[in-house]
């Protein structure tokens, strides 16, 4: 509902009193029509929706809210909008959920509707990471898949990621498709749920160790310097799934390939959806990290490495010469993952010409130079790793995927699967700290001669949060803002080009010209300003937040010039900020 009166709300909040709704929700609904408007109308006023990450909101009663019933529409929109597309034969899905509360019932939900549509569900028998559920659906050759999770996002939330045969997350148009088939659901009744289905029903095959022992067979298959590896197997690693789903499967990984001295977190080893000892599951977020940081401290390990609770992202600490600990941003480790896989592919003689890596538009400009610099195709997609897997379709059989990355901290080294992973970007880390360690350097070492070859890029992410209706209206009227006012200047530099991506119509300023952008459409807008500083902005997807990316670069000549371009960029960056009042 783009627009919304009381009235409608509570016309909305009332067919949940129905009887097709269990006895506990009419309860709570009924609570709310009597009590306070606010929390009525921020359940009812709108239906969650596919963003970037899928579907995904606070758990409790509602159309805007994760709940037993919304993942019903959402999955028998899924199931009616697959029959649509592959016609009425037998058809399976792949589904796997998360250490999130609620994720068991809403997956089991999910499983009971498919198969009471008739679908062969492979539901795994505990949680996997969201990885794993990408490499089911194409080792099983599903025609889609789901996964229950909410990522990084608090623990009052969860979510429902739609899949399709490719194993990526679904895309223009079959994601609007699915919208579609939701939005035609006008009854619970219309939901498979087993009380209601008469039909044929299909069948639960739970998929566990042998699927496990596949999927860590083929991340092996990536390893590119095993021969430095076996040198440095009692390397220290520190792994901590921060309470999530890979505290089996990423150690299990890295000794796969070969490191065998890896430290866990004990109290963060441990599954559990209110993540106790962290106040946000988010590696992106340095205190995520800080428990595992103390356990590197207090034994000699090089590096620390933390997958969010579904196990797509990653973060990553390194120990300095003095001791101390860095964190990466994702920015750094994309670069430091882009280097790896390219200059090993290279000297290995791997590269034939027709390979190619991804980046977001927002993600730092440094992965592209080093791609080209090794003749290596970079190409740019939009925010959320569904159009990674959109692209490697679009060119399969003509080019080569390697590999890719973002600046939120997720990455895909290879095409065995179209998603995020974890687990084998952890392996991969693993192999660069060991090639530093070859060399007598940190992994920062080996990022300062990245810089110094390829060019220094600084990057710095601003969010903006806004929570709510009014949230929601403040970001769309600051979007307009910047889309109908743009500014001419930006911290002392001229705005020299403007890319919308709404429109998709490039602004050339300084010839007045414009072009066309080559993309999917979304809600971002770019400035490019004289002095090659790049600052783009956007609404989240899947939070109640404006994102502003700053990013700004040099070239250094020489290391002392590096360590001295690099507080500048940083200034730099503050200046901008300063100037845009973010």
């Amino acid at each position: 509902m783009s627009s919304y009166s009381i009235s409608d709300v509570r016309e909305r909040a009332e067919r949940w009193l129905e009887p097709g709704f269990d006895d506990q929700t009419r309860s709570a609904v009924k609570l709310m029509l009597e009590g306070d408007e606010n929390l009525l109308t921020d359940a009812f006023y709108n239906d969650l929706e596919f963003g970037t990450g899928g579907m995904r909101g606070v758990m409790g009663v509602g159309t805007n809210r994760m709940n037993r019933y919304t993942v019903g529409m959402a999955a028998q929109g899924q199931a009616n909008y697959i029959r649509k597309v592959f016609g009425d034969g037998e058809h399976s899905v792949a589904i796997a959920y998360d250490c999130r509360l609620n994720s068991p019932l809403f997956a089991k939900t999910a499983a009971s509707i498919f198969s009471a549509n008739g679908f062969i569900v492979y539901l795994f028998d505990d949680i996997r990471p969201t990885p794993m559920l990408s490499f089911a659906i194409r080792d099983l050759g599903c025609k889609g898949g789901v996964v229950i999770t909410a990522s990084h996002n608090p623990p009052e939330y969860n979510g429902y990621k739609a899949y399709w045969d490719d194993g990526g997350q679904v895309v223009p148009p079959h994601d609007n498709g699915i919208i579609k088939e939701v939005r035609s659901i006008k009854s619970v009744s219309d939901i498979s749920f087993p009380e209601n289905s008469s039909g044929p029903v299909g069948q639960i095959v739970s998929l566990g160790s042998e699927t496990d022992r596949r999927y860590i067979e083929t991340v092996a298959s990536l390893s590119l310097t095993p021969h430095i590896t076996e040198k440095h197997t009692s390397m220290g690693i520190v792994f901590t799934p921060i309470h999530g789903t890979t505290a089996m499967i990423g150690p299990a990984v890295l000794r796969r390939f070969g490191f065998s001295n890896i430290t866990g977190v004990p109290e963060q080893d441990i599954p559990d959806g209110n993540f106790p000892t962290v106040k946000s599951p988010n590696p992106e977020e340095p205190e995520a990290l800080s428990m595992a940081i103390r356990k590197a401290e207090e034994s000699e390990a090089v590096i620390v490495m933390a997958t969010d609770p579904d196990g797509d992202r990653l973060g990553v600490a390194v120990r300095e010469s003095d001791n101390s600990f860095t964190l990466l941003n994702g920015n750094e480790t994309a670069a430091l993952l882009t280097w790896h896989i390219v200059s090993q592919m290279s000297s290995n003689g791997l590269l034939k010409g027709n390979e190619f890596i991804i980046k977001t538009i927002v993600t730092s400009e440094l992965i592209a130079g080093i791609a080209n610099d090794y003749g290596v195709k970079c190409f740019d997609v939009l925010t959320g790793f569904k159009y990674f897997a959109w692209l490697i379709r679009k060119l399969e059989g003509k080019m080569k995927y390697i590999g890719g990355g973002e600046e939120s901290f997720g990455y895909l080294p290879g095409d065995y699967i179209r998603d995020k992973d974890g687990p084998a970007s952890c392996a991969l880390m693993a192999e660069i700290a060991a090639i530093a360690e070859s060399q007598g350097k940190s992994v920062t070492g080996l990022l300062d001669d990245i810089w110094l070859r390829h060019g220094l890029w600084r990057e710095r992410l601003v969010n903006m949060v806004l929570k709510g209706i009014d949230g929601a209206a403040t970001i769309g009227k600051m979007m307009d803002d910047y889309r109908n006012n743009s500014p001419s200047e930006i911290a002392g530099s001229p705005v020299i080009q403007i890319k919308d991506y709404l429109t998709l119509v490039t602004s050339d300023i300084v010839s007045g010209t414009k072009s066309s952008i080559d993309s999917m459409p979304s809600n971002v807008l770019q400035f490019q300003l004289a002095d090659g500083s790049l600052i783009s902005v956007r609404p989240s997807g899947t939070e109640p937040k404006i994102k502003f990316y700053i990013s700004v670069n040099g070239r250094p000549g020489s290391s002392q010039e590096l360590k001295t371009m690099k507080n500048e960029l940083e200034r730099r960056i503050d200046t901008i900020i300063e100037d845009m009042k973010i």
